[in-house]
């Protein structure tokens, strides 16, 4: 048994008898989905770090892109809307 298991077997053995908690702490550790304990971290090297860079770089890039754009089409809307108005 892991600690978190040995830890909740003491805490329901407080409110239950020993074999009761044993069997609902076996049925609990087999239904829990401990790869989320178990997991690895792996850091990150420097060429992921620079790859990551190089892209948020060119997600700005493109963001500005589109603003840019955007900003373009309305002025070039009011500047159309103004001359039918005249």
């Amino acid at each position: 048994m892991e600690i978190y298991h040995i830890h909740l077997y003491e805490l329901l053995k407080a409110k239950l008898d020993e074999k009761e908690a044993h069997s609902l702490t076996k049925q609990i550790k087999s239904g829990l989905d401990t790869s989320f304990i178990e997991a690895k971290i792996i850091p990150a090297s420097k060429e992921d770090i620079a790859m990551l860079k190089t892209d948020i770089i060119n997600t700005k890039i493109e963001i500005l892109k589109y603003i840019i754009l955007f900003f373009l089409i309305l002025f070039l809307a009011l500047l159309g809307l103004f001359v039918i108005l005249i």
